[in-house]
């Protein structure tokens, strides 16, 4: 397996989403910086594992499919937000570093790309409130109340009354919140009994 070494630089390559990320991470002195091309047809689910591995890096600076970067950024009330929107920017400062034109790569690919910055958030968060963004996706174009009601397996009323307690309006749909009101939503939600 290739790798190399200069000054305070390591490349290694491995397959990111066999390895360890973590673990690798950690090996290195300090501050660390994760740098990557992401391979465009994996993009989502390394970026799930980039985000599980965040403690190991001060920042990182990872270039996507420009499409991809764009639902990265997607703020509330835009249809670009997805699951992958909420999760990653409950966890990261996400800046826009540059576009790079497809012209810009020989031979060149067939999409533009987007590099981004993210630096990890010092907030930890729950399985719990995972789950809800995982839940409230699946059927995005549904009230929340209608995603609540399918996902909790609970009442439409009772859908309600966390609402309320959230102070987010009956219609709510899931890519219309924002950070504050999903954190408000999962605070909302009572513990699952035991």
């Amino acid at each position: 397996m290739p790798t190399g070494s200069c000054c305070s630089l390591k490349i290694q390559q491995r397959n990111a989403l066999k390895s360890n990320l973590l673990a690798i991470l950690q090996e290195l002195p300090e501050p660390r910086a994760l740098v990557s091309n992401l391979p465009y047809y994996i993009t989502g689910p390394l970026l799930t594992r980039i985000a599980e591995a965040r403690i190991g890096f001060e920042k990182a600076i990872l270039m996507m499919q420009k499409e991809v970067a764009e639902r990265v950024l997607a703020g509330p009330k835009t249809s670009a937000r997805g699951s992958l929107s909420v999760y990653l920017q409950s966890q990261f400062e996400i800046e826009k570093v540059t576009n790079a034109p497809a012209g810009a790569f020989l031979p060149p690919p067939k999409v533009d790309s987007t590099v981004l910055e993210f630096r990890p958030l010092p907030i930890e968060r729950t399985d719990a409130f995972f789950k809800l963004v995982r839940l409230s996706f699946t059927q995005p174009r549904k009230t929340m109340v209608n995603n609540l009601v399918s996902g909790y397996a609970i009442t439409r009323d009772q859908a309600l009354i966390i609402l309320k307690a959230a102070t987010l309006p009956d219609l709510a749909r899931p890519q219309e919140l924002t950070m504050e009101e999903w954190e408000r939503l999962e605070r909302a939600i009572p513990a699952p009994a035991k």
